[in-house]
């Protein structure tokens, strides 16, 4: 099907945010596929023939002997290329320019660059306050650029922001136009791919029709059992293998002891009475929660989690005559977070549950009908098949639960208590009105007791830390700005309500550095 398309190819060296690459395009209705700069040589540069190529970030420094390089022949294809970061530098190093490390040169996160006299049609509908946002993330610089490169926006700590050989259609930046924190980034790249000839022919439609066809070819016959949350993830992805496979398909809602207050209930109705489907409610509560005292490495964690997963599935499978495969409604933020440079050219930063922790001999084979989507990607989808918006609106749960926020050793006494806290700090954003500008809250309990007093009398309680981030894709987020008069009105309801907890802080961190989940 995707022969049908106009190709756009991303040689992918690595960086954490490459796949926010393809995400952008997608909303530019482009078709583009991802691929390891060690997979890309002449005979596929051939066989995919792509329209335009984009080289993405990385971790690697280009002067260092050894580091990624792409085919020389994609700078004779004849078509527009575009280096973001670490592709920018590469691309000056491959055409006769030169990258170097120094003190100081390093910039991560906001900066803001201007332009230069000439203008550019790749900022077409930039700098109408005279400068722009964009987001640095890079440890090397260009010094010198190549022959026929040109800059056309410059920032402090990045005089070469912006460069070009307009002649060859060869760009180059040195910020990530690709995240959500370069404001411009989308109207950038679709400058881009508009200046490359695309009609822009891909479509959420279009992404159904080839899923449904995908899930049926790997399928065929066979049963699916589904792994149900109540989450956005798996609620599109069962709806979706539904369409696919009808009645073949079940789907099984495990309760592991590690659910927000009442979840359990809720799920189950949920999808027993809007979408008809077969879901089976297993409690499986006293399994886990044993399996998981006295440990507190969160990896440790969620590989216990994965693998006590993995057993109750394949239980059930068993009891409804057997299923070959096994659905899951992994994402692509999951995926890219547990890959390894071994396995593939980004750093690993935590295994998931339905990732890095399955284990490596399973009973059944993997259904991941959106392995390569991001969540706001995922919502589309669901609208295309026509879900509710209970469903579609609501904030991401992790798989593991309760476990990733509850550091340090869990027990029923702690989870107890973050169950309360959870609750209200939910309800009082739903009660202010701010549940849908939030990509995610939660409430996440310390392992540390801290002294306070309550009425006459000393306390020994737990602290814990609300979390609330907004975002686009997970992938990049910030800490929500709420009101002081909201935190305190929220800290003085969890600690006059919640037996266990005397003290209240507001975790005010971004991804990057910290990761929008505690463990």
């Amino acid at each position: 099907m995707t022969d049908t398309h106009q190709r756009l190819l991303i040689v992918d060296f690595g960086s954490q945010v490459t796949q926010l690459i393809a995400r952008r395009l997608r909303e530019a209705n482009v078709y583009c596929e991802i691929h390891p700069f060690n997979h890309v040589d002449d005979a596929f540069l051939d066989d995919f023939a792509p329209r335009a190529v984009i080289l993405s970030g990385g971790p690697a420094s280009v002067p260092e002997a050894g580091s990624p390089r792409p085919p020389a022949r994609i700078f004779d294809l004849g078509v527009p290329v575009l280096g973001i970061c670490y592709g920018q530098q590469v691309m000056m190093q491959m055409l006769g320019g030169e990258v170097v490390r120094t003190p100081g040169s390093a910039e991560f996160g906001r900066a803001y660059i201007e332009p230069t006299d000439e203008p550019l049609e790749l900022m077409r509908g930039w700098f109408h306050g005279g400068r722009e946002q964009v987001w640095m993330s890079h440890g090397d610089h260009v010094s010198r650029l190549a022959p026929g490169f040109r800059p056309f926006a410059t920032s402090p700590g990045a005089p070469f922001a912006v460069v070009a050989d307009p002649e060859r259609r060869f760009f180059a930046t040195q910020f990530h136009p690709e995240v959500h924190h370069t404001p411009g980034g989308k109207t950038f790249l679709a400058n881009f791919v508009a200046l490359a000839g695309f009609s822009g022919d891909w479509t959420m439609g279009a992404y159904r029709e080839q899923a449904v066809d995908a899930i049926r070819e790997q399928v065929g016959d066979a049963r699916v059992l589904c792994a149900l949350s109540g989450g956005v993830d798996s609620s599109v992805a069962a709806a979706l293998l539904h369409e696919a496979i009808g009645d073949r398909l079940t789907c099984v809602f495990v309760d592991h002891g590690l659910l927000r207050k009442n979840e359990a209930e809720e799920v189950v109705g949920m999808f027993r009475d809007n979408m008809n489907l077969s879901v089976i409610h297993a409690d499986e509560s006293d399994l886990f929660l044993t399996a998981l005292e006295g440990v507190s490495d969160p990896e440790q964690k969620r590989k216990i989690i994965g693998a006590l997963f993995i057993e109750v599935f394949e239980k059930h499978a068993r009891a409804i005559g057997g299923a070959e495969f096994l659905a899951q409604g992994t994402l692509y933020p999951d995926v890219i977070e547990s890959v390894s440079f071994s396995g593939g050219p980004s750093v690993t930063i935590k295994s998931h549950h339905n990732v890095g922790g399955l284990p490596e001999k399973m009973g059944m084979k993997l259904v991941e009908p959106l392995r390569e989507l991001f969540k706001d990607e995922v919502r589309a989808l669901g609208r295309e098949l026509g879900l509710p918006d209970s469903f579609i609106g609501r904030h991401p749960f992790p798989g593991p639960g309760l476990a990733i926020r509850c550091p340090g050793e869990i027990t029923r006494e702690k989870l107890a208590i973050l169950r309360e806290a959870d609750a209200i700090f939910i309800d009082q954003i739903r009660r202010h009105g701010l549940y849908d500008d939030i990509w995610q809250a939660f409430v996440a309990i310390l392992p540390v007791r801290t002294v306070g007093v309550m009425g006459d009398g000393r306390t020994y309680d737990f602290a814990c830390a609300l979390r609330a981030v907004s975002s686009v894709d997970g992938m990049t987020a910030d800490y929500y700005p709420f009101s002081h008069d909201f935190l305190s009105e929220t800290a003085t309801r969890i600690i006059n309500s919640v037996r266990g907890i005397n003290r209240v802080t507001y975790d005010i961190t971004s991804k990057p550095p910290g990761t929008i989940e505690w463990e």
